[in-house]
């Protein structure tokens, strides 16, 4: 299996929950890094959004790795609570704080360009010009196979200079297309962190217990 495939993305977010919510992201993520490093999987802080408090977060995103790491994300996956009495508040007696925790996407995956997957064809377009224009098949029809983007462009006279403004109206198409997918992925994360659902959590987390007993 590629690494690649070993490789698994989570994302453990206080969401809109008060600042002991942000602790127990905390408090789970050491938990889950520590789970993890006894199943000899490798964890990274991709990216980390603080909290209010001193080593505190609101989120982290989280790279799991290794074999058995689709298993292992998927046993943190959906509402965790960490339960115990609030640092912050002694006179509250909540004693059970809720976080999200979702896989999700890092990076887009981009579409490749080489010439050799463009199939170019000349053609004969219609409209205004005059009565030589077109009379050769000098218009250029273009197809990117991986991507199935096709573009006509007849715009010049000769075949070669409509077959270069064709290849780059390809690039340019496939540049867009990558970069309106890398804002569909972000947009994504962003959600997770309004998905927390307070209640019948996968797992209950205490300081006076090890990972995963309740």
């Amino acid at each position: 299996m590629s690494a690649a495939r070993n490789r698994h993305h989570l994302l453990i977010s206080a969401g809109r929950g008060p600042q002991e919510c942000a602790w127990a992201v905390a408090r789970l993520l050491h938990r889950l890094e520590a789970e993890a490093l006894r199943r000899g999987l490798r964890t990274s802080r991709v990216e980390t959004v603080p909290g209010d408090r001193p080593g505190t977060f609101r989120s982290v995103l989280v790279e799991i790795s290794g074999a058995g790491a689709e298993e292992f994300t998927g046993s943190w996956t959906g509402t965790l609570c960490w339960q115990a009495s609030s640092p912050y508040r002694a006179s509250t007696g909540r004693k059970n704080w809720y976080v999200v925790a979702r896989p999700c996407q890092v990076d887009a995956p981009r579409t490749s360009f080489a010439e050799s997957d463009v199939d170019i064809v000349g053609c004969r377009t219609g409209g205004p010009g005059g009565q030589h224009r077109n009379k050769a098949s000098t218009a250029v029809r273009a197809t990117h196979r991986p991507s199935g983007i096709v573009v006509v462009v007849d715009t010049e006279r000769q075949f070669s200079q409509n077959r270069r403004l064709a290849l780059e109206l390809i690039r340019q198409r496939i540049a867009d297309g990558d970069q309106a997918a890398g804002r569909a992925v972000t947009a994504a994360r962003w959600r997770i962190h309004d998905e927390l659902v307070r209640g019948n959590p996968v797992r209950v987390e205490r300081p006076d217990l090890p990972s995963g007993q309740r």
